[in-house]
C-alpha cells in the first residue's frame, strides 16, 4: 500500500472500498466519483509596500447532482488543485450522509495569511470573489462558499459585499455565502457548529453499550479522557463543548507544541492564555510537550484530530494509544494508518460524518437567508406563552409553586435553540443510519467499518438522485 497517495486518491480509495458493497453500474459509480469541474486562476496583488505578488486560487465543484454546490474556502500554503478536489469530494459525501441537499465544492488560495496585512487579505478576498463571479462559481443557487481553515466571518462578509455589488438578483444575494457575521444575516450557532457537531456525534457513538464494550469503555462521554489536535475554530469549540459535558480534555496540540494535564485542562483558560501570549505553550497548569507529534501519542480514550489532513500515518499509527479516533478534520488519517487502526481494533468515527456540523448549520443559514426570516421569530413568543400557561395550570392542579430559577427554564425556542436542536437531530439520525448499514453488513460477514458504511450511505443517496434525474436506469 502506498503511504502517501494524493489526497484525492485517498478519498477515491475510500469510495472504491465502499462501492464494492453496492450493485450500481460502473458508469454511475464513476460519475459519482469524478470531480465535475475545477478552476485554477491567478491574479496580481499590489502589496502595501508597492511590490507585486502573484496569487493562486482554486475552486472545484465535485458534484452537481444537487444544487447549489457547497463548500468552504481555505487560506493555506498547502492549497493546490488536488487538495481542493479532494475536499470538494468529501463535501459531496458529507452532505449526502447528513441528508443536506447540496452538491460538494471547495475553494482555496495558496498563502500564509500571517504574511499579509488585513488590507492585503481584503483585496485578495475581493479579487478572488470577482474571479468566482466571472467564472460562475458563486451564487445562491449555483455555488455557496463558507469559512474553512484560515478564513472566518470577516472574509465571508467581504465575499458577500463584493458579490452583492455585482449580483443581478439583489434580493437573494445574501444567500451567496454562509458563515457570515450575525450583523450580516449570519445565523446564531454557526461559529461553533462543526465543533458542536463533533460532540453531538461522539455522544451518540458513546451511548451505545454494544459498541463501547469491545473498546473497554463505559457508555457516555462523562469522565472520558480526550486529546485534541488543533486549537482553531473546530478544535477549540470541540474541546469547549466536550468539557461542558464533563469529558476530560487532557491534551491540546498546536503547531508549536502540545500541553498535557492528566487531570484535565480548563479549555477557556487555555484559550485566554493563547490570546494573551500568542501560544498555548507555557500554559502554567500543564506539562509542555515540545514535539507536537508526540502529543498525538498520549494515552487517552478519544483522540480528536482537528487540524489538517494526513496527520495519522503509517509511521505513527502503531504508537497511537486512543480507543476512539474522532475525525474532526478533513482527511486526517492516511489509508495505511486506517488499515493499522482497524487491525488494532481502534474505532474510527469518519470525517465524512463527524465533520458535518458546519455544513448542516450552513444549510440552516442558507434557508434563513432565502426566507428572509430569522429562525424562531414567528413562534417564540407564542411558545413562551403556551408553556407558561401550562406551568400555571400545573401549579393550580398540584399546589406546587415553581421557583424563579425553574420559571427561567420555560421559554420559547430562539434561533440558537432551534439551530442546535436541528444539528443534534441531524447527527443522531445520520449516525443511526450509518450504524444500521454497518450492522447489516456485519451480519453478512462483510468487512465494513464506520468509514465504509458512511460512504455506502452516501453512494446510495447520490445514486438515487441521478436515477431520479433519468440519467441512469
Amino acid at each position: 500500500m502506498v503511504e502517501k497517495p494524493s489526497f484525492f486518491e485517498k478519498v477515491n480509495t475510500d469510495f472504491d472500498r465502499a462501492a464494492r458493497f453496492t450493485d450500481y453500474p460502473r458508469g454511475l459509480l464513476e460519475q459519482i466519483k469524478i470531480c465535475n469541474s475545477s478552476c485554477h486562476f491567478t491574479f496580481p496583488l499590489k502589496r502595501d509596500d508597492g511590490t507585486i505578488a502573484t496569487i493562486h486560487g482554486w475552486r472545484a465543484e465535485h458534484s452537481h447532482h444537487k444544487l447549489p454546490t457547497k463548500g468552504g474556502i481555505r487560506y493555506s500554503t498547502l492549497v493546490d488543485e488536488d487538495e481542493i478536489m479532494a475536499l470538494a469530494a468529501l463535501m459531496t459525501y458529507k452532505c449526502a450522509i447528513v441528508d443536506v441537499p447540496f452538491g460538494g465544492a471547495k475553494g482555496g488560495i495558496q498563502l500564509d495569511r500571517s504574511q499579509y496585512s488585513e488590507s492585503e487579505l481584503e483585496r485578495i478576498t475581493r479579487r478572488y470573489t470577482y474571479e468566482l463571479i466571472q467564472k460562475n462559481y458563486i451564487g445562491p443557487g449555483v455555488d455557496v462558499p463558507a469559512p474553512d481553515f484560515g478564513t472566518g466571518e470577516t472574509e465571508m462578509a467581504w465575499i458577500f459585499d463584493t458579490y452583492a455589488t455585482m449580483a443581478p438578483d439583489k434580493l437573494n444575494a445574501i444567500a451567496c455565502v454562509t458563515g457570515k457575521p450575525i450583523e450580516q444575516n449570519g445565523i446564531h450557532g454557526r461559529r461553533g457548529a462543526t465543533g458542536r457537531g463533533v460532540v453531538y456525534g461522539l455522544e451518540e457513538v458513546c451511548n451505545i453499550e454494544e459498541d463501547m464494550k469491545p473498546l473497554g469503555l463505559t457508555t457516555g462521554l462523562q469522565g472520558k479522557s480526550v486529546v485534541v489536535q488543533g486549537f482553531g475554530n473546530v478544535g477549540y469549540h470541540a474541546a469547549k463543548f466536550l468539557m461542558e459535558v464533563d469529558a476530560r480534555v487532557i491534551g491540546i496540540i498546536e503547531i508549536d507544541g502540545a500541553i498535557h494535564n492528566p487531570n484535565g485542562l480548563d479549555v477557556e483558560k487555555v484559550a485566554a492564555h493563547r490570546a494573551e501570549t500568542g501560544s498555548i505553550c507555557e500554559y502554567p497548569d500543564a506539562e509542555l510537550i515540545e514535539t507536537p507529534n508526540a502529543g498525538l501519542e498520549l494515552a487517552c480514550d478519544i483522540l480528536v484530530p482537528a487540524a489538517l489532513e494526513n496527520q495519522l500515518t503509517r509511521e505513527n499509527a502503531p504508537r497511537i494509544q486512543a480507543n476512539i479516533i474522532a475525525e474532526a478534520a478533513n482527511g486526517p488519517t492516511t489509508p495505511a494508518a486506517d488499515a493499522i487502526f482497524r487491525k488494532r481494533g481502534i474505532m474510527i468515527i469518519p470525517d465524512t460524518y463527524l465533520n458535518a456540523g458546519g455544513v448542516t448549520v450552513s444549510y440552516f443559514e442558507w434557508l434563513r437567508n432565502l426566507s428572509h426570516v430569522q429562525l424562531g421569530r414567528l413562534g417564540k413568543r407564542f411558545e413562551d406563552s403556551t408553556q407558561r400557561t401550562m406551568l400555571h395550570a400545573v401549579e393550580r392542579a398540584t399546589g406546587y409553586q415553581f421557583s424563579e430559577d425553574e420559571r427561567q427554564l420555560i421559554h420559547g425556542a430562539d434561533e440558537e435553540d432551534l439551530v442546535n436542536s436541528g444539528l443534534q437531530d441531524t447527527m443522531i439520525r445520520a449516525y443511526q443510519e450509518l450504524r444500521e448499514t454497518r450492522m447489516q453488513h456485519k451480519n453478512k460477514n462483510d468487512d465494513v467499518d464506520c468509514r465504509t458504511a458512511a460512504f455506502i450511505n452516501a453512494i446510495h443517496r447520490i445514486a438515487q438522485s441521478y436515477m431520479q434525474l433519468g440519467i441512469f436506469p
